[in-house]
């Protein structure tokens, strides 16, 4: 499962969530002008990309932890 859900359909490819990532782990896809988690494994939970998105198309999904 992603770490980061990204409503399409809201989202407007304005980039600043690319931009914020502070892992450098959200790409902007060429073709289709889209952001999309290039290393999804490798996500902090940190929620820049939510945070700063003008659209509010981004959700993070935090994993469940058994104790």
């Amino acid at each position: 499962m992603l770490p980061i859900k990204i409503d399409y359909k809201r989202c407007n490819g304005c980039g600043i969530c690319e931009r914020n990532c502070p892992g450098d782990l959200i790409y902007m896809d060429q073709v289709t002008k889209m952001p999309f988690v290039k290393y999804p494994e490798e996500c902090w939970l940190c929620g820049a990309c939510r945070i700063d998105c003008p659209k509010e198309c981004i959700q993070i999904i935090f994993p469940l932890i058994s104790l």
